[in-house]
């Protein structure tokens, strides 16, 4: 859908209004570069303060992102997702993965009731590409970790549950960060890879057995976050029993 001359009061908040809708629509993809200020003043049928104010805003909202010398990129789908992933970015990687839990143990247990046969295929199909995704080589981990956020998303769109889908969506920048922290670490592979846990939640939410999906879905990431607790600095073993 091309930019259109703004004729509202508002002109700022029209011109946010169009660029926000492009962007959500993905017509902008993400790491896309936006036109420049002088194409968007000249498509848009503003002033070059009009233009600037808006790209600012976004900017500060976390969609855009400026970079010197380079020009202005998409940076999150949306003002809630890039208000979430700063937070999920400021944390961290143990706290990003407890919240992992809590969303995706409820996910995985209304998966096993609610997924249809598309959703298993899907499901199957994410699991096979993370399987082959997690023997990259180390200059390939970024292919591991878009299979891996793409597994988690499916166990998530099988929830059929469009808040939670939504509010996971919102957070997909933050624990694409946080999930490169953790394979550029020396952590052990019981955080990077663990295929079979992976392979029981699919399995769990096939059977339609909503405990032992959720049992599955607790287990992978309490897994991870024993593994991420034991590596904190200063912390012992004697501290992680109490905790």
């Amino acid at each position: 859908m091309p930019l259109r001359g703004a004729v509202r009061r508002n002109l700022v908040d029209e011109v946010i209004e169009q660029i926000e809708g492009l962007i959500t629509r993905g017509e902008w993809p993400l790491e896309y570069r936006i036109p420049s200020e002088p194409e968007l003043v000249e498509r848009l049928g503003v002033g070059r303060n009009t233009v600037r104010e808006a790209v600012r805003a976004l900017v500060h909202t976390g969609m855009l992102q400026a970079r010197q010398g380079d020009g202005t990129y998409v940076r999150s789908r949306s003002g809630v997702g890039a208000a979430l992933a700063r937070v999920v970015q400021h944390r961290e990687v143990l706290e990003v993965y407890e919240v992992r839990g809590c969303l995706e143990r409820d996910a995985a247990r209304m998966a096993a009731v609610r997924a249809t046969a598309d959703d298993l295929a899907l499901l199957r199909a994410a699991l096979a590409d993370r399987d082959r995704a997690q023997s990259t080589r180390p200059e390939q981990h970024e292919a591991f970790v878009e299979a891996d956020l793409r597994f988690h998303r499916q166990v998530v769109a099988a929830s059929r549950n469009s808040a939670l889908i939504d509010l996971y969506g919102h957070l997909t920048d933050g624990l694409r960060e946080t999930l490169r922290a953790v394979i550029d670490s020396p952590l052990p592979d019981a955080v990077r890879h663990q295929a079979p846990e992976h392979a029981a939640i699919v399995a769990a939410i096939e059977a339609g057995d909503a405990e032992a999906a959720e049992r599955a879905a607790a287990l992978c990431l309490d897994r991870a976050v024993a593994a991420l607790e034991s590596n904190r600095p200063g912390r012992t073993g004697a501290q992680s029993k109490e905790a």
